[in-house]
This record gives structure tokens, sequence and C-alpha cells, in this order.
């Protein structure tokens, strides 16, 4: 059974993913998922602040993937956007993400289809924007995500 948070704002969806940032350790698998405009590059930059990283979080879209070194919380993030890579399992194997996701928390902007192979234990959020501008996040876990949410 999936859970759905309602977002309002954009603070509701930077506020959503720090709470979400904070609960990320070493290993952990997340893919956002949704449209163009859904609110995944504003989620993660949520997801990094609750994490303490440093660095200025942006789409990774033109260099695929982009690590901000750990912070307070000691865990690195990698910000994947796989969009180009339109379900390119090479490319995604060229990125050496299995071995960033030992030591690191990885967020997958588009990789849904491609990217929850590199683990079993992983959590898809599911970003949509209504018509109102409001969004909503459904969680959807996977593997042991189903008893850490």
């Amino acid at each position: 059974m999936a859970d759905q948070v309602t977002l309002p704002t954009e603070a509701d969806t930077v506020a959503f993913g720090e709470s979400l940032g904070r609960r990320l350790r070493a290993g952990d698998l997340v893919l956002l998922a949704g449209p163009l405009g859904a609110g995944k590059t504003v989620l993660t930059r949520g997801i990094a602040a609750g994490l303490g990283v440093s660095g200025r979080v942006s789409s990774p879209t033109f260099v695929l993937a982009r690590v901000h070194p750990a912070g307070a919380a000691g865990v690195p993030l990698v910000h994947v956007d796989a969009y180009r890579l339109g379900g390119d399992l090479a490319q995604l194997d060229d990125l050496d993400l299995d071995t960033d996701l030992e030591a690191s928390a990885v967020i997958v902007e588009w990789g849904e289809g491609s990217a929850e192979r590199l683990s079993s234990d992983y959590l898809v959020v599911r970003l949509e924007r209504r018509e109102d501008d409001v969004r909503t996040a459904t969680l959807e876990p996977h593997g042991t995500w189903k008893e850490r949410l």
C-alpha cells in the first residue's frame, strides 16, 4: 500500500524532502518519478538539506550525475538524472552507481524501469502536479523500505 502526501507549495516539497533526507543512510536508493515540472529536483534539494550535504543542488540533466560530499549526517548524496539515458542500461552501468550506492544515498530522477535493478531495497517517490499547482507525492516502498516508512 502506498502512502500519499499533499504538497501545496514549493516550501512544502522542500520540507518533505528534508524529512526524507534525515532518514536516508549510505546504501539507500530513491527513485523519483513524475512528469516534467512535477518537483523532482525541488524534492532533491530538500533531501540534500536533510542530509546536510554541501553544494548547490540543481538538475544534473546535462552531466547525468552530481556528487555532493557528506555533510552533517555523514552520508554523501549522488543525484542522477536518467532522462537522457532513455533506458540505456549500458550508460547507466557506466555511471558506476552500484559502487556509489555502497557509500552514498543515491537519488535517481527518471530512473524507474532501469535503476531499480541496482538494489532490491528502494523507494519510489511518484510526484504529480495538479492543475492548481499542488503536488502530491506517493511513496512506493520496496524491500526493506516497507518496514522503514
